[in-house]
C-alpha cells in the first residue's frame, strides 16, 4: 500500500514587516515572470502574501526533491495552476519523488498543503483553502444567505441555517462548507465554475470545530447524490478567526497533524549576490511603496 506523506505549512502576515534587504532575497528567489505577475497587484498585502505563496511552493519542492532552492523552477499549466517543471536542474540519477501542492490565501494568511507518496504510478492530487470567520458584506447576512443559499445543496444548508446555531456559528458554517468546496475545485483545477449545487458535503460532526479539535477528518461528499470515496477531507480551524480545508484525491494522509506556522527565515535561502542586483532592489523599492487595504 502507498504511503503518503502530508505537509501543512502556515505563513501568518501580521507578524512580518518586510525590511528592503528581507524582500530583495525574496524576490531574488523567485522566477522573473513571477515577478511581472506579482507587482500587478495594487495593495502590499495581495503582493506580499502572493510572494510568501510562492516562496513556500519553492520550499515544499526544494525539501520534498532534494534540489537546491534556486534551482526549482515552476510554470503554470492552461488554468493558471502552478506546477513544478521537473527534471531542470535535477539529477536525473535519482527520479523525481511524486507531489502535489497547493496554495491559499485570505486576510494575513497563507497556507501551503503538498503531499508525496512512494509510488511513483500514483495518480492523486491536493486542493486547500483558508477562510476568514468574518462577514463584512454590508447586505445583511440573512440577505446574504438568501443570496449564497442555490450555491448549496439542501442537505448543507439544513446545517447551515439549523435554528439552534446563532448568527456566529451558522457563518461558521458556512465558511466551513465554502472553504470545502474550494478546496474541492482548486485540486479540479477547474475554478468556482462548475454547478456547486451538485457538490454536497456533511462536515464531520464528531467534534465542534474547534482549534483544540482540528483537524476533523470524518468529512464525506456526494457528487451528483453518488459518494465520493476517493476523496477525503481535513478541516482546520487555526485560529477563531480563520478555517482551512484540504481535499485529497486518491490519496490519504497517515497521519493526522496540524498546520506548522513557519517564519519568514524558515522560507528563504540567502543569496549573497541578492542585494547586488540592482533591477531587484529597484523592484523592491516600488513594491513597498504600494498602499495598504483601508
Amino acid at each position: 500500500m502507498s504511503k503518503h506523506i502530508c505537509t501543512r505549512w502556515a505563513f501568518d502576515l501580521s507578524t512580518w514587516t518586510p525590511t528592503l534587504p528581507q524582500l530583495t532575497q525574496a524576490v531574488a528567489a523567485i522566477q522573473p515572470e513571477e515577478r511581472t505577475r506579482l507587482l500587478k497587484f495594487h495593495f502590499i498585502e495581495d503582493f506580499l502574501s502572493s510572494l510568501i505563496g510562492r516562496l513556500l511552493m519553492r520550499k515544499y519542492v526544494s525539501t520534498c526533491s532534494g534540489l537546491p532552492y534556486q534551482q526549482v523552477q515552476f510554470a503554470r499549466d492552461v488554468r493558471g495552476k502552478p506546477y513544478w517543471v521537473k527534471g531542470k536542474g535535477q539529477d536525473q540519477t535519482s527520479p523525481a519523488p511524486p507531489l502535489s501542492f497547493n496554495v491559499s490565501h485570505q486576510g494575513s494568511l497563507v497556507l501551503l498543503a503538498g503531499i508525496t507518496t512512494d509510488n511513483a504510478n500514483s495518480d492523486f492530487g491536493i486542493g486547500t483553502d483558508v477562510m476568514k470567520v468574518e462577514y463584512g458584506g454590508g447586505k445583511p447576512l440573512s440577505e446574504f444567505f438568501r443570496l449564497m443559499q442555490s450555491k448549496f445543496s439542501a442537505h448543507e444548508w439544513s446545517y447551515i441555517g439549523r435554528p439552534q446555531h446563532n448568527e456566529r456559528a451558522q457563518l461558521k458554517a458556512f465558511m466551513r462548507h465554502w472553504c470545502l468546496k474550494e478546496a474541492y475545485v482548486k485540486e479540479l483545477g477547474v475554478g468556482i465554475t462548475i454547478d456547486l449545487e451538485k457538490i454536497s458535503f456533511a462536515v464531520d460532526t464528531t467534534h465542534p470545530l474547534e482549534e483544540a479539535a482540528s483537524p476533523l477528518c470524518g468529512t464525506t461528499l456526494r457528487f451528483n447524490d453518488t459518494p465520493m470515496t476517493n476523496w477525503h477531507f481535513e478541516e482546520h480551524l487555526l485560529s477563531q478567526k480563520y478555517c482551512a480545508a484540504i481535499a485529497f484525491r486518491n490519496c490519504q494522509p497517515h497521519e493526522k497533524a496540524k498546520f506548522k506556522i513557519l517564519q519568514f527565515e524558515d522560507l528563504i535561502v540567502r543569496c549573497e549576490e541578492a542585494a547586488e542586483q540592482p533591477d531587484v532592489v529597484a523592484y523592491c523599492k516600488e513594491a513597498l511603496q504600494k498602499p495598504q487595504k483601508r
